[in-house]
């Protein structure tokens, strides 16, 4: 343990021109005194680190003295390319490693580079999770991202409506989708591959087995592919509806983006008041009401009959809502 924070520390020094005793506390997580120790270590191994007193004082190396300890264990590496998705590095229980490859990579670096992670930080962040929703680490996810790293069987106990189902798993790849965690994974002994949420997982038991993972295969391409067929497959119904101008603009933004846009590809032309009939595919006339909604006037519901209706309703309402002197 120690041995590690020294190294650390060295690596500090080796990146920035000098460091006060507090800051480099803070960065290795001890007091101001066991920075002190340390450094005197440090000294008494060959390592010309230089106390300067006083007020603007810190620690520094003398005489450009670089460390070769910089080379980046497999756990390092791999961290340091996730490194631009800190969140998720912190859920999977990576940040650890991710900071050690940081430092090394910017030890390792010229000088008038070594500010190329922080600049770099300050212009470009990634933020995850949808808007108004705050995302929750499912509790099995670092077991299962340790899985993933290791290409280590599971044996995987999640919920599947009201059942639970045991599964053997060869985990191949997470992805984080609007801050919602999911597996690609193999049943061990099938060739098919299957996606399931991390948060319905109620046990995960790592196992002995190691499994062989297959060459070709490609986690952004496969998770592309089960994303389209996922949104596909829940459009069982199907709507007419008239949209006006502005109705047209709003509606990949209120439906299905894809699926919207390629409706409005496949209408007609708009008509004499610039109106345009779609045809378009819905997961259930519940779910299309909802969603329609949201474009008010600038939508006509043509079919099917019941759900034209339930938005005459909803028009009565709101003309009675609005103008109750009316006697609408």
């Amino acid at each position: 343990m120690r041995a590690a924070r020294l190294i650390k520390m060295v690596l500090l020094l080796q990146s920035r021109p000098s460091m006060t005793a507090a800051e480099l506390a803070g960065e290795l997580e001890v007091s101001e005194r066991t920075v002190t120790r340390d450094a005197q270590a440090l000294s008494e191994a060959g390592v010309p680190v230089y106390a300067d007193r006083g007020r603007a004082g810190g620690y520094r190396l003398v005489g450009g003295y670089r460390t070769r300890l910089t080379g980046l264990h497999r756990g390092e590496a791999e961290a340091l390319f996730l490194s631009g998705v800190p969140g998720a590095l912190r859920e999977m229980g990576l940040e650890d490693a991710a900071s050690a490859a940081r430092l090394k990579v910017s030890a390792a670096l010229l000088p008038s580079l070594r500010d190329a992670s922080r600049t770099a930080a300050q212009r470009f962040h990634l933020d995850a999770p949808n808007w108004f929703r705050e995302p929750e680490t499912p509790a099995l996810l670092p077991a299962v991202a340790d899985a993933v790293w290791d290409d280590r069987r599971i044996t995987a106990r999640y919920r599947r409506g009201e059942d639970e189902v045991v599964r053997e798993l060869e985990p191949y790849g997470l992805v984080l989708k609007a801050g919602v965690w999911y597996l690609c994974a193999r049943v061990a002994g099938s060739a098919s591959f299957r996606v399931y949420r991390i948060d319905r997982f109620t046990a995960v038991e790592p196992g002995a087995e190691r499994f062989e993972r297959e060459p070709e295969f490609d986690l952004p391409a496969f998770w592309e592919e089960r994303a389209e067929q996922f949104a596909r497959s829940i459009l069982r119904a199907r709507v007419v509806v008239r949209l006006s101008p502005e109705g047209v603009r709003r509606l990949p933004y209120a439906l299905d983006s894809l699926s919207a846009r390629e409706a409005l590809a496949d209408a007609d032309a708009p008509d004499g008041d610039g109106w345009v009939t779609v045809d378009l595919p819905v997961e259930s006339e519940e779910v299309a009401h909802t969603q329609l909604l949201a474009l008010g006037p600038e939508v006509e519901v043509l079919a099917p009959d019941s759900l034209r209706e339930r938005f005459a309703g909803d028009a009565l309402r709101l003309a009675r809502l609005y103008h109750p002197q009316d006697g609408v």
